[in-house]
């Protein structure tokens, strides 16, 4: 019980503490880069126009009415309409503000607009994109190929504990987390607000899955080492915070 109560100072809130901190904001550091940078060669695909076509669900009330965790989905295969507005929901940059890129502004909300994120994708089941892991570049509404290894099922289900209706999910959101976009600004109260963020983030993708006929379930048990490392991040400055399998309704 006692290492429990020592982990509840990571949801307290410590903005008071920041004025007496020279973050690195205030040291006139330079600002983490906003985006990820493309490495040579990378094979970078477009997406569709993110549009309210997708949607057969446009009452707010009956959305969150309506929402639940789905584990189980259909075999159909996810459109790469519907794939670009789940995506444009979560994390498209819709503007960069500030005199030297400081913020940027998405549909869902982040702590001093910091958004610490970054999105992959396990592609199992998409019309017109090859199975394999992908990147979201969500400046340029784009997605980046990265690699496609064999086992990915077996690999998915060991990078979330076991649990194998995730891994044959016809895509898989896996969020990392930058932790120095927020440590910027924030320094030591920057946990707090990348937990909330994470919450706004998977709470979108909730509600734009039920907007057009999908269901999603938050996944928190994961293996924090085997998904680093199946994403090939390197754990410390870029790790895995929150996983998202989606999928098609099944008729009932």
């Amino acid at each position: 019980m006692d290492n429990t109560k020592e982990q509840r100072h990571l949801l307290k809130a410590k903005f008071t503490l920041l004025a007496d901190i020279e973050t690195d904001q205030k040291k006139r550091m330079p600002q983490p880069l906003i985006q990820k940078v493309l490495e040579e060669g990378t094979e970078i695909i477009n997406l569709p126009e993110a549009t309210k076509d997708v949607v057969i669900k446009n009452d707010i009330f009956n959305c969150l009415m309506d929402r639940q965790s789905v584990r189980t989905y259909s075999e159909e295969a996810l459109t790469l309409e519907q794939l670009s507005f789940l995506l444009w929901t979560t994390q498209k940059v819709k503007k960069v503000v500030g005199k030297v890129n400081f913020a940027t502004f998405r549909p869902a909300a982040s702590g001093g607009a910091r958004h610490p994120f970054e999105t992959y994708l396990v592609v199992n089941n998409v019309e017109g994109l090859n199975k394999g892991v992908y990147r979201y570049l969500a400046i340029e509404h784009k997605l980046v190929y990265l690699f496609s290894e064999g086992n990915m099922e077996e690999k998915i289900a060991e990078a979330t504990s076991g649990q194998k209706f995730i891994a044959t999910a016809p895509v898989v959101f896996f969020w990392s987390c930058i932790p120095y976009r927020s440590e910027w600004r924030y320094d030591i109260a920057a946990a707090k607000t990348i937990l909330q963020d994470s919450g706004h983030l998977c709470q979108n993708l909730y509600l734009a899955c039920e907007a057009i006929g999908c269901g999603t379930v938050a996944i928190g048990d994961y293996h924090q080492e085997i998904a680093d490392k199946f994403l090939r991040l390197d754990g410390e400055e870029e790790f895995v915070v929150y996983a998202a399998p989606v999928g098609k309704l099944k008729e009932v």
